[in-house]
């Protein structure tokens, strides 16, 4: 049955008018939903008893149940979420620095199709796309859980499972509802839809003109080494996916940010951080180095490893010196399996339907950008 996420004003305009009611009360009916989290009381809005009754009903239906709940000491919320069509995604709330703000972080995709060897997110395949109103229920999630802690609910990645351009049909509607101001009004620039690199949604998403952000997992400066990180980089190699990023900047105005997890012994050596700059001479790009989240083995049998911070200060110091804008994200929610995928494995892998992930993003819990060392 349809729900009311799963509609713009417009849609919800024609189905109000299919059920026999005036279609000029769909804006002020889906404002009101929206401002109180997909929790209305339909009582106070001013329309015929029978229209009340009729959305009381689309209310009824069931949305996604919350199978899993963590919280970590630092705050951060980690929710995972099985939904009736089948599948469980998980969304995180990391609480800002600045008081009474938090950041979200939504999927895509239950599963993921990516391959990246370093990430939980992968291991399972992927099973299918999520609905755009699935993806404003996590939305809406996260904005209530930010409620409970007295947050506001002020940005949201698509950095959870899944590959995001992969899924544009769902996620740009979705994107829509979430910001317009009529609607979910978390506003155009609070929004970063992230890619492993897939340059024909990198350009879609810049013509979309939606005024979004965009994250770029690279993760190496150099094609030899990313391939055998990421898969997809031998459909679109790097030179590729940096002037599709260079395209977004021109298109949109808008500044990539460049995400790089930090492998030790295996990305993280002062010639990937020259070679990294090189590559990045001259682009306006704004480079987040990810210390790794370690998850086990991956899926080549290998055992990933964190950098000492020695060794992330020396990455970061080189990149800086070269004039790249370079920070470290502080890792967050360790304590509550905090790699993308983690939870779900925790439960069996397979609550309501597959055991996947998202492979692009290693650590969507350490999100909040933390200066370290110089500059």
């Amino acid at each position: 049955m349809t729900t009311l996420v799963d509609h713009n004003v417009e849609s919800f305009a024609d189905m109000m008018s299919g059920a026999g009611h005036r279609a000029v009360h769909a804006g002020r009916a889906l404002g009101e939903f929206y401002r109180a989290d997909g929790r209305p009381d339909w009582a106070g809005l001013q329309v015929s008893a029978s229209l009340r009754r009729w959305l009381g009903d689309l209310l009824a239906s069931s949305g996604p149940q919350v199978l899993d709940r963590r919280v970590a000491a630092d705050g951060t919320v980690k929710l995972l979420l099985g939904f009736p069509a089948g599948g469980a995604v998980e969304a995180v709330l990391m609480p800002a620095y600045r008081p009474g703000r938090a950041m979200g972080c939504v999927s895509s995709q239950i599963g993921c199709a990516m391959g990246c060897d370093f990430c939980a997110s992968t291991r399972g395949g992927l099973e299918r796309n999520l609905s755009a109103g699935e993806i404003v229920q996590q939305f809406l999630h996260l904005r209530r859980e930010a409620a409970v802690l007295g947050r506001k609910l002020t940005s949201l990645v698509f950095m959870g499972m899944g590959e995001p351009m992969h899924n544009l049909d769902n996620v740009l509607p979705a994107i829509e509802r979430i910001a317009h101001p009529a609607l979910g009004a978390l506003g155009w620039r609070q929004v970063t839809v992230s890619t492993v690199g897939v340059v024909p949604g990198i350009d879609r998403l810049a013509e979309a003109d939606l005024n979004v952000h965009l994250a770029l997992s690279l993760h190496a400066p150099d094609d030899e080494t990313r391939s055998r990180l990421v898969p997809a980089n031998r459909r679109y190699p790097i030179a590729q996916i940096i002037a599709a990023a260079r395209r977004f900047l021109s298109r949109t105005g808008r500044i990539p940010t460049i995400e790089y997890c930090l492998l030790a012994d295996v990305n993280d050596s002062d010639a990937h951080a020259e070679a990294l700059a090189r590559l990045l001479a001259g682009f306006r790009a704004h480079v987040n180095l990810i210390p790794y989240n370690p998850i086990g083995p991956g899926i080549s049998g290998r055992v990933y490893q964190r950098p000492d911070r020695e060794r992330v200060i020396s990455f970061l110091s080189i990149l800086r010196d070269a004039g790249t804008v370079a920070h470290v994200r502080d890792t967050r929610g360790d304590d509550v399996n905090a790699a993308c995928g983690q939870l779900r494995q925790t439960r069996g892998g397979h609550e309501n339907g597959s055991a996947g992930a998202r492979g692009d993003q290693v650590t969507p819990l350490s999100l909040l950008v933390a200066p370290v060392g110089r500059g």
